[in-house]
């Protein structure tokens, strides 16, 4: 059911990628699905992202100089549109696009020499945007590190002009792996002294860090579920930064990413040989049967285990590859969908090569083929080292593919381990990081299989759960609010 709350926020978004204009990963999901949702709660949002390489449908609003270290590059203002659906009713959600040739006019989104440069011209042009829209949130949405100057600038050198003093801002740590951080040199980038470079500051381990500057400088911080938020102030998970998350724990929450249920429902999705609710599992079995045939698996009712991911060392390949021999001597089929370090490509190409008749491993990414694999797969695996949130069990469990995770972050509070006494849980999870662990929850997933009736109830109750995202956006207003009081009580103690 929609929740409907008294409190309306003017919310600009901010995100070094946004779906469906520019993705490399999750980030790019939420940051075009929470709009949507807050949208749909009655909430003025708009978004901003850099304009990257072959991002069209879009018109020129105006253009207006910013000085980046001494040096004036110009910012086009340009604008596109993001569609919300609910219910029957339809928002337009404004997506403002920062453009400059020299900057953002590239194949490809992140790893240029000049990134720090990049981001501190992308956060300068979005402050500097607000007169020439006439538009004045209430919250500055940051995310990740490429947004990270955002409060700080805000706070330090736009403070001081009423319109700028009333903003709050809240700074969302996706993956707080990847931080930002550069030579010394970036202060003069974001007009900033050397009196920045303290480690009661920006200073990082003899870098400047722009993760930190949104960490530090922001009125409220979020990370994308509760259990991850209680990980990263600890020393084996917080990449550095877990004595600044200690020092600000009083202002950091843990808010569960959810799914686009209108994008991700196995009911109306066109790209499944025939759609399926939790009452029709016999059309599930037909895309499971449909998919062997494209990857030239042979027919087969047996578990079928997928993986849509990133081929990264966060996420637990090593455990799968070395648990893949005894897994496969337990009549099952593998398939995985991913790209990333070039030695997992390798190492599961060579699976595949040695199981042909029950492994099937593409290396790239094809939306259609990942919807594919959710939609055949009896078990998902997923895992990971860690897991900020993870989005890939939420949307297994909409498509009725039970979940096999290693029970950290994000995964830990979504995925509950199945009690076969109470009937209870959604799915299957472990807590070493071993592939003997793995290979024991997988043992459970697959005895509970070959119980059909046992493992029809677990995959209906798994599909009517609700991951949707109308109410991670409630918790989301509730976090704008809290950085709204906050500032407020800056301003009245000034």
């Amino acid at each position: 059911m929609e929740r409907e709350l008294e409190e309306r926020y003017k919310v600009l978004l901010v995100s070094p990628e946004v779906a469906p204009f520019a993705k490399v990963g999750g980030l790019a999901d939420v940051c075009g699905s929470l709009p949507k949702a807050l949208a749909m709660l009655g909430n003025d949002v708009r978004v901003v992202m850099p304009r990257y390489q072959g991002i069209d449908d879009v018109r020129t609003i105006t253009d207006f100089p910013v000085d980046v270290g001494g040096r004036r590059e110009t910012a086009i203002l340009r604008e596109g549109v993001i569609r919300a659906q609910l219910h029957g009713r339809e928002r337009f959600v404004p997506v403002y696009f920062i453009d400059n040739y020299h900057y953002f006019d590239r194949e490809g989104i992140y790893g240029f020499w000049d990134e720090a440069e990049r981001y501190a011209f992308f956060c300068r042009a979005v402050l500097q945007m607000l007169p020439k829209l006439n538009w004045w949130p209430d919250i500055i949405h940051c995310n990740d590190w490429a947004t990270g100057p955002i409060p700080l600038l805000l706070r330090d050198q736009y403070g001081s002009q009423s319109l700028y003093s009333r903003i709050a801002t809240v700074f969302t740590i996706h993956n707080l792996q990847y931080q930002g951080n550069f030579p010394r040199e970036v202060l003069g980038l974001l007009h900033l002294g050397d009196g920045y470079y303290h480690p009661d500051r920006l200073e990082f381990y003899g870098q400047v860090s722009y993760m930190k500057a949104g960490l530090l400088y922001a009125d409220m911080i979020s990370t994308v579920s509760r259990t991850y938020a209680r990980e990263i102030q600890r020393a084996d998970q917080g990449h550095g930064m877990d004595g600044v998350l200690r020092m600000r724990a009083f202002d950091l929450m843990g808010i569960v990413n959810g799914i686009n249920y209108h994008e991700f429902n196995p009911q109306t999705d066109p790209r499944l040989v025939r759609n399926y609710g939790p009452g029709d599992l016999p059309g599930k079995r037909e895309n499971k049967y449909a998919l062997q045939k494209e990857l030239n698996l042979p027919p087969s009712d047996g578990p079928l285990l997928g993986m849509v991911t990133r081929l990264v060392d966060q996420k637990g390949l090593d455990l799968v590859a070395d648990s893949m021999d005894e897994l496969l001597r337990q009549d099952v089929q593998f398939v995985l969908l991913g790209s990333g370090d070039r030695h997992y490509e390798d190492l599961f190409r060579q699976i595949q090569r040695a199981h042909p008749e029950q492994a099937a491993v593409v290396i790239g990414f094809n939306i259609g083929l990942a919807q594919r694999i959710y939609a055949a797969s009896d078990l998902f695996l997923m895992p990971s080292r860690f897991e900020p949130c993870g989005l890939g069990q939420l949307i297994s469990l909409r498509y009725g593919a039970i979940p096999v995770v290693r029970a950290t972050g994000g995964l830990a509070d979504t995925i509950s381990d199945y009690d076969g006494q109470r009937g209870s849980g959604n799915g299957f999870s472990f807590k070493d990081y071993s592939a003997t662990a793995l290979q024991e929850a997988v043992g459970r997933a697959l005895d509970l299989y070959h119980d059909p009736e046992r493992w029809r109830r677990l995959v209906e109750n798994a599909m009517a759960e609700d991951h949707s995202w109308n109410r991670s956006a409630a918790e989301y207003m509730g976090l704008y609010q809290m950085a709204i009081n906050k500032k407020r009580q800056i301003l009245i103690s000034a």
